[in-house]
């Protein structure tokens, strides 16, 4: 797939990079991503990816913008409150960059719907805000077979990692799905809402950065990914440490208690 000439200006920072170049921009230009959720995490996300050059992102999310939403989603404005968040992002991208298409889907992501969305893209960036959503997203690109990154946020923490479960790490073992990281969500109600505890609205900002970057990174092909480490931020102590994660024998998606191994 070719770049134009207004492309090859457009990315010319990218095309002097080694690790991306020619080759790089025209797999990012080829790729087709989906983004769970055009909140805090997804509106910086989106924006990222579309400056990127990604050929396609389809974007899932049947919210509307509110005025408090303003604080973190910095996709949306003030003259979209009450507006679908999916038809906001759509324009921002589009003033962003016309070489981008973007695929709307104004639903809410279900454990019924989650493969069906998932199937159509080569990479899965999950940036909801509840457990019950995360599992849905993890466990349909294991069953379709898609790279996944995630992120969640707290108050003043935030976390990131990616999944490849459908693949085997360098020691033949396989890779560890998002159940080996969480096994099982807490109770309800054990973590408050982002209404309810408040979320530093920059930290949005710097973790869906992040989940670009890791996106970016997974489809160019450079550097070590965050397969099987989760990285953890503190933005009260600006702190960055990554924790090392491996596959759970016993999770339901790859262990070997499922049905089909025994």
């Amino acid at each position: 797939m070719s770049l134009t000439p207004d492309e090859i200006d457009r990315y010319a920072r990218h095309l002097v990079l080694r690790d991306v170049g020619g080759p790089g921009q025209q797999k990012l230009k080829s790729a087709r991503v989906l983004v769970i959720g055009a909140g805090g995490l997804g509106a910086p996300l989106i924006q990222y990816l579309t400056a990127a050059g990604i050929g396609t992102i389809g974007i899932v999310d049947d919210d509307r913008v509110s005025l408090s939403n303003l604080q973190r989603q910095v996709i949306h404005g003030t003259p979209d409150i009450g507006r679908l968040k999916v038809e906001s992002a759509m324009d921002a991208v589009r003033r962003l960059n016309p070489h981008v298409t973007i695929e709307t889907h104004t639903v809410r992501l279900t454990p019924k719907n989650a493969q069906d969305l998932v199937r159509h893209y080569d990479i899965v960036a999950d940036g909801s805000d509840n457990f019950e959503t995360r599992y849905a997203v993890s466990d349909a690109c294991f069953f379709e077979r898609k790279p996944l990154v995630t992120a969640a946020l707290g108050q003043f923490d935030a976390s990131l990692t990616t999944i490849r479960a459908h693949e085997t790490g360098p020691d033949g073992r396989p890779n560890p799905t998002y159940r080996c990281l969480f096994p099982s969500p807490p109770p309800p109600g054990a973590i408050p809402t982002c209404a309810e505890a408040g979320v530093l609205g920059a930290l949005a900002g710097v973790m869906g950065s992040l989940m670009a970057m890791e996106v970016i990174r997974e489809i160019v092909g450079f550097g070590e990914s965050l397969v099987g480490r989760l990285l953890m931020v503190d933005a009260r102590s600006m702190r960055f440490e990554t924790l090392r994660y491996g596959w759970d024998e016993a999770n339901p998606l790859s262990g070997t208690n499922r049905p089909d191994v025994a």
